[in-house]
């Protein structure tokens, strides 16, 4: 007899066609959802892979317009970087996914969703901490944190060799010596050999930018115009080419900054359960788009506001990196920091050329800055009569 029905966050890969099968041994009913989220991958082959395993319902959805949409334009408005460097590539992802896996959940009247996420990683609280805040009841199934699931499967070696017991097709090419999680917005690096956070990152490990030092020698002008704080149209001013979509516009934007290598970063970093991580990360739209709007923000938001602001977006880092998206208090600062950005409005022009992204211009409408604003220090501090030092903060904040 049945012990429900679970809804399986499914990948295709190992850890996951595993799960599949064991939780079916465990007496489950396994419905297993795919997102397409950009990752490079051949969803009809997991579909196939999923229906031979024994699920009883494979969803597979693209989900890459919601993800810039919903998620990724909310971060660049909130200039989103956790510990001054993470542009939060798989911390965003993570809501997305789950958000419609529980409505799929929700739907199929699951008791039930599963993960393959470690108990190591903080992809286990962003799954778990969406699915309860919108599918209270909901419970979870988290293998890796199972005694008879972890104690039964010794890393990758007993997944192989539980695999090839059940018939589970495994990988024929040889895999890579460090784990990786890719998506529209970025990829993500770690473990194995880069554990050592001496190890230099080798060549061939870079798949979404090229080498700076064998990028083109001439550079691509971009210009970036916002309404609101999002990007509603990318030209690239060269080749008189644009783009219009939210979707088209990030897909261009990654494959510029990728043609010049934009957007590679190797930290340390601190995750949320408590322990420190390298990682390296390729995420070139994001790095063209935050060195964009930071710019038209600063050109048009009052000082004292844009100060209050920059406090705001570290702390929606903080929340989006642990996990809280869909917190009540993520939820005010999404709503404030939208407030902030009625007034970012315009155009910038950059360079995008061997590795780095130059601001050329801006303009716009909502802009304050005054070029013919040739106020003097005594008309702006008549009660002043000593060194114009005195007045440093009235006239900056001018």
């Amino acid at each position: 007899m049945s012990k429900g029905t679970v809804v399986l966050a499914y990948s295709g890969g190992l850890d996951t066609s595993c799960i599949l099968v064991w939780l079916k041994e465990q007496g489950y009913d396994v419905i297993t959802f795919l997102a397409n989220i950009g990752q490079d991958e051949d969803f009809e082959a997991a579909r196939k892979k999923a229906e031979s395993l024994g699920a009883k319902k494979v969803f597979i959805e693209d989900l890459r317009a919601e993800f810039v949409e919903n998620f990724i334009w909310p971060a660049a408005q909130a200039n989103a970087v956790y510990e001054d460097r993470y542009l939060l590539g798989t911390a965003i992802a993570r809501p997305c996914i789950a958000r419609r896996q529980v409505e799929i959940a929700r739907k199929e009247g699951a008791q039930f969703v599963s993960h393959g996420a470690t108990g190591k990683g903080n992809d286990q609280i962003r799954f778990e901490l969406t699915c309860y805040a919108l599918y209270p009841e909901v419970k979870i199934i988290a293998p890796w944190r199972i005694p008879e699931f972890y104690s039964r499967f010794h890393g990758r070696t007993g997944l192989m060799e539980y695999a090839q017991k059940h018939g589970i097709p495994v990988p024929t090419t040889p895999r890579a010596p460090w784990s990786m999680d890719s998506n529209l917005m970025h990829i993500s690096y770690e473990s194995g050999i880069l554990e050592n956070p001496k190890n230099h990152a080798p060549a061939d490990l870079y798949l979404m930018t090229k080498n700076p030092e064998d990028s083109p020698n001439d550079p691509d002008v971009l210009e970036i115009e916002f309404s609101h704080g999002v990007p509603v149209k990318v030209t690239n001013v060269k080749e008189g080419k644009s783009k219009d979509s939210p979707l088209d516009i990030f897909s261009y934007l990654n494959e510029i900054g990728g043609k010049h290598g934009v957007g590679r970063t190797d930290i340390v970093e601190n995750r949320a359960i408590g322990m420190k991580s390298r990682g390296i990360y390729e995420t070139p739209g994001t790095t063209i788009l935050l060195s964009a709007h930071l710019d038209i923000e600063t050109f048009t938001m009052d000082k004292e506001v844009r100060q209050i602001k920059r406090g705001l977006d570290i702390k929606f880092a903080e929340f989006v990196y642990n996990g809280f998206w869909y917190s009540p208090e993520c939820e005010f600062l999404r709503h404030c920091i939208a407030m902030s950005q009625v007034n970012v409005e315009g155009k910038v022009q950059l360079s995008i050329f061997k590795g780095q992204v130059y601001i050329l211009g801006r303009e716009s409408p909502k802009s304050l800055y005054n070029e013919e604003l040739k106020l003097t220090v005594k008309s702006l501090c008549p009660h002043v009569n000593t060194s114009p030092y005195h007045c440093l903060a009235r006239t900056t904040s001018l």
